[in-house]
Order: structure tokens, then C-alpha cells, then sequence
């Protein structure tokens, strides 16, 4: 059969390693896909810029659009990132005919309803599997082996510059500064770490995952968010105390709505959870996304969720994904949104809070705080004091409650005379 052509625009530390692979393992890629598979073109910004793999000169082009226009490429692999010229490339190689594989999480959580409809529209392939923890392949699975099951709630570490942090911060004691220049000098975070502590580049891996798991479109604006850059040594050492650990989560989970109807809560914050689940156990920069479904019941995909070559792995497993479509004049699945459901605000989502109080160590001080979450409707579950007199604290851990009156509730906290900080709040996940 004749060669199946693909241009990869980009050739930074993902690119790069799609290239080498594509190079190296041209023999089994054809056998696996049923035709010799060949490297088109590469689209870089600079010709002369050193790279970490060596490509022939004549396939370098610093005119992306022309290649991803080109009538004889089968596909586009676009691990440029961000939201232009992204998209504007990935859509004209779509109208020229060419399927496209993508690495670009940012592009899809902000617009990928164009990208899906213009696929369609198009009769190709739109594949993402890189965008979401790497090697790890949990979007498939999502799409594919569990499109005959209901899944209910995906959970995951999907950041691995922050695990990285809040490992260290749990296992050295380190305080959040250290940790962050520690993972800076080891490249796990950037000179300007803000996409990753912030939660921002969580917050997209979410409305994917949500988007994939309750079929409705969800985009980044949609996903409650919170960083890490707030979590102190004293949080991590309370949750050592309560046997749990602080990770950053990405939370995708269905909840009833009054109608008889359900609702996506879609989030990613700060949680402490206790030692024994198993995203506590995950370590470093690894990734982990944990998936609860009605008949599979509870599923764990664990692995790398960046670097070069792991990336660039999910990248060429949807590549020759796409190469076999080709070859049989075939898509896969495109988009998946036809339950069209709504994503609550984050004051409807139902949480558990960890609370902490410095407090004035006195009679009815206990009394008074309960009832302040009595006022809210708010359950207590565990209660318990430490220190005395000017070190007396109090350690509040509620039942569920929508995430605006357990917020209420520590507004009125703060304001009482009896309380002299909130010294700590955090959403709690599992039996703590």
C-alpha cells in the first residue's frame, strides 16, 4: 500500500520524541498499522534552533499552515500547544483532508467544540489521548472501554509539577517555597510555575475528562478552581496527624439536581485524603486518575503524566489509531455530548470541609462553634482540641454539605470573638 504521510507541527521536547519514534520504529509501525508510515514534514519556528533529535534538513519548514495544508499528508500531529496558531492549523488540516492527532489540553478545554465539529464535518479523525496525563492512557478508556458502563466520578492527580511539591512537602517537610525551587532545579516545574500551582493546567485536564465521562460539553471556565500555593507545612502536618495525605485533585462527578435530572461538578482544588486510598500512595511527578463506574465499579490508571517521551507514547498510540482508520477509509469516535448536561456551580457541589481554629480555650467555646454549623445546616462528624490555653486549637471535620454552607459557615466562624483565626481550610475526600 502506499505510504501513509504525517507532519508534526512542532518540535520541542514532545515533538522531538515523536519524531525519534516515528524514525526508529518505522518498521513496526507499518506492521501495526498495514502500510509504511513516513514522516512528511516538520514545522519549527526557527531552522537553526538545536533540538534533541537530529531531523533531515529537507523536512524542516517554518511555514506550519502550507504543511498542515499539504493534499498529500494522511496526518497532523500538533504538539505546538496553546490556543493559536493551534487552532487555526489543526482546522486547516482538517478542511485539507488530513485526520489530526493532538497533545493540546489548553485548546481542547477552551474550544473543542469547533475542533470536534469541524472533524465531522470534515469526515476525520480527532484524537487527544496525549492531552491528559501523558503515557497514561485513561481517555480511551473513558471513550471506549467503558462506553457500555455509566461511570459516576473521575478523580485524579493529573498535575505532576504539584504531586511533586505536595509529596515533598509531606515526606521531607519541606514548606512550599522549597519544594517549588526544589522541582524547578529538576525541571518537574517552570521558571514561571503559575499554569501549574495555580491549577490552571488541572483545571483543562478536568473539563476534558468531564467532558469524556458524563458526555456533555465542559470547558475550563466551567471547572472550579484552586492552586497549591496557599497549602502550608501546619496543613500537610494536620493531615499526617489524621493518617491523610494533601493532593491537588481534578474532581468530575455526577450529582442529582432536584427534577429527578443529574449535573456535572467539575473542580480542581486542594483535598486531603486519607493514607489508604490509593491516589494517596501516589508518589514524585507521577500521575494517577482514579474512576468509579456502576458496573466496572472502582478502576486506577497509574503512570508518567509528562515528559517527552511518554507524551509523545500516547501521541503515536493515537497515530497509528488514526493511520488504520485511514487505510480503511473510517473514523473512530468523534464527540460524545448528547446527555447536554449542566455543570454546577461550585456552591451546589457537595464537599466535606477540614476546618481549623485557634481559639480561646474557655468554657462554651465548643458549644458556640457547633452551633455556627448547626446554623448552616452543616453536620459535624469528628471534633477534637489541641493545646491549651493561648495554643488551643480546634479541629473540625464535617459530613457532606454543598460547598456555599460549609463557606458560610466559616464566614461566621472568622467573625466570632471566640475564634482568633481560621487557620486552615480544606475539602476532604473518602473516610478520613
Amino acid at each position: 500500500m502506499r505510504p501513509l504521510k504525517v507532519a508534526v507541527l512542532g518540535c520541542g521536547s514532545v515533538g522531538s520524541q515523536v519524531v525519534r519514534l516515528l524514525t526508529e520504529q518505522a518498521g513496526d509501525l507499518a506492521a501495526r498499522v498495514g502500510a509504511p508510515v513516513e514522516l512528511a514534514g516538520v514545522a519549527v519556528r526557527r531552522l537553526d534552533a538545536p533540538r534533541e533529535v537530529d531531523v533531515p534538513q529537507a523536512l524542516l519548514t517554518t511555514d506550519a499552515l502550507a504543511l498542515a495544508r499539504r493534499d498529500d499528508v494522511d496526518v497532523v500531529v500538533e504538539v505546538i500547544g496553546g490556543i493559536e496558531p493551534a487552532r487555526s492549523l489543526i482546522l486547516a488540516a482538517l478542511e485539507s483532508g488530513a485526520s489530526v492527532v493532538t497533545a493540546n489540553k489548553a485548546l481542547l478545554a477552551e474550544d473543542g467544540a469547533t475542533l470536534f465539529e469541524a472533524a465531522e464535518k470534515a469526515g476525520r479523525d480527532l484524537y487527544y489521548e496525549a492531552a491528559v496525563a501523558g503515557a497514561i492512557p485513561i481517555l480511551r478508556p473513558l471513550r471506549e472501554s467503558l462506553a457500555g458502563d455509566r461511570v459516576t466520578k473521575v478523580m485524579g492527580i493529573v498535575n505532576g509539577t504539584t504531586n511533586y511539591i505536595l509529596d515533598k512537602m509531606d515526606t521531607h517537610g519541606s514548606g512550599f517555597d522549597e519544594a517549588l525551587a526544589e522541582a524547578q532545579e529538576l525541571g518537574y516545574a517552570e521558571a514561571d510555575p503559575t499554569a501549574d500551582v495555580e491549577g490552571f493546567d488541572a483545571a483543562a485536564k478536568a473539563a476534558i475528562l468531564a467532558s469524556l465521562a458524563f458526555h456533555s460539553r465542559v470547558t475550563a471556565n466551567d471547572v472550579h478552581r484552586e492552586g497549591i500555593s496557599d497549602v502550608t507545612a501546619a496543613d500537610v502536618a494536620s493531615a499526617k496527624a489524621m493518617g491523610s495525605v494533601v493532593k491537588l485533585l481534578a474532581i468530575a462527578e455526577l450529582r442529582a439536581v432536584p427534577g429527578g435530572d443529574e449535573a456535572v461538578s467539575a473542580r480542581v482544588h486542594p483535598v486531603m485524603i486519607p493514607r489508604s486510598h490509593p491516589l494517596a500512595s501516589v508518589r514524585e511527578a507521577f500521575n494517577a486518575v482514579f474512576v468509579e463506574s456502576e458496573a466496572a465499579g472502582e478502576l486506577m490508571f497509574y503512570g508518567r503524566g509528562a515528559g517527552g517521551a511518554p507524551t509523545a507514547s500516547a501521541v503515536l498510540g493515537d497515530l497509528v489509531t488514526v493511520a488504520r482508520n485511514r487505510i480503511q477509509d473510517t473514523t473512530g469516535a468523534g464527540e460524545s455530548a448528547y446527555a447536554d448536561r449542566q455543570v454546577l456551580p461550585m456552591g451546589e457541589t457537595i464537599t466535606r470541609y477540614h476546618v481549623s481554629l485557634d481559639v480561646a480555650d474557655k468554657a462554651g467555646v465548643l458549644a458556640a462553634v457547633a452551633t455556627a454549623f448547626a446554623e448552616h445546616d452543616v453536620s459535624i462528624q469528628t471534633v477534637r482540641q489541641e493545646g491549651r490555653d493561648a495554643d488551643a486549637q480546634l479541629v473540625v471535620v464535617s459530613h457532606q454539605a454543598t460547598d456555599a454552607q460549609l463557606a458560610a459557615t466559616v464566614e461566621v466562624l472568622r467573625g466570632m470573638d471566640i475564634v482568633r483565626d481560621v487557620t486552615s481550610v480544606m475539602r476532604v475526600e473518602g473516610e478520613l
